[in-house]
């Protein structure tokens, strides 16, 4: 059966291919230029029962096009697209401008929800974004051979009602905290931006906490992090991270840990009991 990939930045797009390759599905691949890596057309040539279309950041229609062509029916978004982009930079075709002009607000949620809701009517359902990657998916408890202190554990309590809460109302889904207080909140900058802002305003030793929505959707804008975090997090003198489990991506995780090991930072994964 063939897949749609909707493919922006980092190595998830390439987790996503491949692992659809490896069940068999024929995967057409639109990707946004100027967000998905140019080394994505090169894994598709090696994989083979691929196409790749490259669109503009505002081309929704030639991507439903694109993949109603191909016949493809369940899709999935992999990778991020910078939001702060929707305001300078794109220029909308005439189905995303439908879909602009219905929004009550440029958020994340009302934005993707309403490109699925159009998706949908032509035939195109968004599936899990990590229904072929489960395996990547944060365990529960300690994934480091370094164990968080309960100096870094009172600064997690701290971190979760405030992470909890931001991300309920659509701001961010992560945010900084040493000794108690939150240094850095998360907005359309990004994870990797956050963190280096963090360690510049409160040195080394900070917390980061990077949650889930309190409703996620499974379809689009699951938190990830990556060996890309643990380096911003060793810049940054970031001692220890905390992600939800079940609900964040790991990519590549054993180097994830080893870097994490090297720099002598802790990776906890909060159980969705306590979330």
């Amino acid at each position: 059966m063939p897949i749609g990939l909707i493919a922006g930045n980092g190595s998830f797009p390439f987790l996503v291919l491949r692992a659809a390759r490896r069940l068999g599905h024929d995967v057409t691949v639109v990707a946004i230029e100027g967000e998905a890596f140019a080394g994505l057309e090169d894994l598709a040539r090696e994989l083979g029962g691929t196409t790749v279309t490259w669109i503009a950041l505002g081309q929704l229609g030639k991507c439903i096009a694109t993949l109603t062509q191909a016949g493809v029916t369940r899709a999935v978004m992999a990778g991020q697209v910078k939001h702060v982009k929707l305001f300078g930079g794109v220029l909308p075709d005439l189905t995303l401008l439908s879909v602009l002009a219905r929004l009550k607000a440029k958020n994340t949620d009302a934005l993707i929800a309403a490109v699925a809701s159009v998706l949908e009517d032509k035939g195109i359902t968004l599936m899990d974004s990590t229904a072929l990657l489960a395996d990547l998916l944060a365990p529960a408890g300690v994934l480091t051979s370094r164990a968080p202190t309960d100096a870094m554990r009172a600064d997690f309590e701290v971190g979760y009602r405030a992470a909890d809460t931001i991300a309920g109302i659509d701001v961010g889904q992560m945010v900084v905290v040493k000794d108690k207080a939150v240094v850095a909140v998360e907005a359309m900058e990004g994870t990797d931006e956050v963190i280096a802002r963090a360690g510049h305003l409160a040195g080394p030793g900070i917390c980061i906490v990077k949650v889930a929505k309190p409703k996620q959707d499974m379809r689009f804008d699951v938190p990830v992090v990556g060996f890309a975090t643990i380096q911003a997090m060793r810049v940054a003198g970031a001692a220890v991270l905390s992600v939800d489990a079940g609900k964040t991506l790991v990519l590549d995780r054993e180097a994830v840990v080893a870097a994490a090991n090297d720099a002598r930072i802790a990776i906890v994964g909060r159980p969705a009991s306590q979330a």
